[in-house]
């Protein structure tokens, strides 16, 4: 038995932010909060919506840092309450996005966000309704019912999910893509591949999943150097995007396994950025799903063009490579306390959707072989 819910609306194509005014008044409402980064602010964009949306967008907030923090979503949720806000925009990457995820509930409660992530306490039913505009090809938020918040005080990061975290609307345009740094465009690309083949081998897969999975993880593995490499190349922008989309709606359900669970005390204790710290594990997971009996990672290495699981693995290796993202933690020096701890906070939830039960000891083993293993 299975199931598949996708509430979300999207829009793909070249151009297409030019119909936000149009999404706006389809929705009825009247005061817009407009989440984004400086740097739509010094680009004009923010300016040119402002204009296009005729007085709709009443503030801007742009304070939302890589990993947001639940504080940064208190105070977004504070100027829409003072704004009286009855809609937001999401105009950025995943971190604009999950935040302007969260705000649309919590700007209804003086809650704070602290409260709920990583505790278990369910969120209010009431929300204000979101349109997300990705501006980079990664995250897959603007399809998700899910928003990854950081709390640095607790010293955490963690996924939690809601139905209110869907957006009304996902507008998706190529053309935002097209001034992503070749960096950030490996970091968004390589999420996008752990996302289909995490959404593919996870133990809640489900056939509208797979084939979403197994076309995105496709036209990843097609485009990704190209995009890296020609940044002005619309074909693989293009692809890129749909890519990312199409992994966002694979895994919306299942959700992520084990390497996005390691991801975190990644970023959290190291400062490697999400897409490249759930890289860094996935070649060992391929391997060592595939070496302990998972026949769908085997036949997802297939579907994809691979001889075999191994083969995909070392291939994902020479594409980290290609793309500058780091193999290893040789240069971090760790100590056995900080492996101790990147051990047992990889013991995240989403472990457990892994095809295969990972133990302890395979995470001690894998993360001293990350260590003393030299870059590629």
């Amino acid at each position: 038995m299975w199931e598949y819910k996708q509430p979300v609306r999207i829009l793909f194509g070249e151009g297409r932010l030019r119909e936000l005014n149009t999404e706006i008044a389809l929705l009825g409402k009247k005061r817009g909060l407009l989440v984004t980064s400086e740097g739509f602010i010094r680009r004009g964009v923010v300016e040119n919506i402002r204009k296009n949306c005729k007085g709709l967008v009443v503030a801007v907030f742009t304070s939302v840092s890589p990993n947001p923090d639940v504080q940064e979503c208190d105070k977004c949720a504070s100027l829409a309450r003072e704004a009286n806000c009855d809609f937001i925009i999401a105009l950025g990457g995943g971190s604009v996005l999950d935040c302007a995820k969260a705000v649309a509930t919590l700007c209804l409660t003086a809650t704070p966000t602290a409260d709920y992530l990583g505790t278990g306490k369910a969120l209010p039913p009431a929300h204000i309704p979101l349109i997300a505009i990705p501006t980079t090809s990664g995250t897959g938020s603007e399809v998700s019912s899910v928003s990854v918040l950081s709390d640095h005080e607790r010293g955490i990061k963690a996924a939690f999910s809601s139905e209110n975290f869907y957006p009304k609307v996902a507008i998706i345009d190529p053309e935002l893509t097209y001034s992503v740094p070749p960096y950030l465009t490996a970091c968004t690309g390589f999420d996008v591949i752990c996302h289909a083949i995490e959404a593919y081998w996870n133990k809640h897969h489900q056939p509208a999943c797979d084939a979403l999975a197994v076309h995105a993880l496709r036209l990843a593995l097609e485009n990704i150097e190209t995009a890296y490499h020609e940044p002005q190349n619309k074909l693989a922008r293009r692809n890129m995007a749909e890519s990312s989309v199409l992994a966002g709606l694979a895994f919306t359900l299942p959700k992520t396994s084990a390497p996005h669970a390691c991801s975190y005390p990644l970023t959290n204790r190291l400062g490697i950025p999400h897409g490249e710290a759930c890289a860094l594990t996935m070649p060992h997971f391929i391997r060592y799903n595939a070496s302990h009996g998972d026949s769908r990672t085997t036949s997802l290495a297939h579907l994809v063009g691979f001889p075999d699981a191994e083969a995909m693995a070392q291939h994902f290796v020479e594409l980290q490579a290609r793309t500058n993202l780091r193999t290893s933690l040789h240069d971090f020096h760790l100590d056995d306390a900080t492996l101790s701890l990147l051990v047992a906070e990889s013991q995240h939830p989403n472990i457990l959707n892994n095809p295969v039960l990972v133990s302890t000891s395979f995470l001690q083993t894998m993360y001293e072989e990350l260590h003393h293993l030299r870059a590629v």
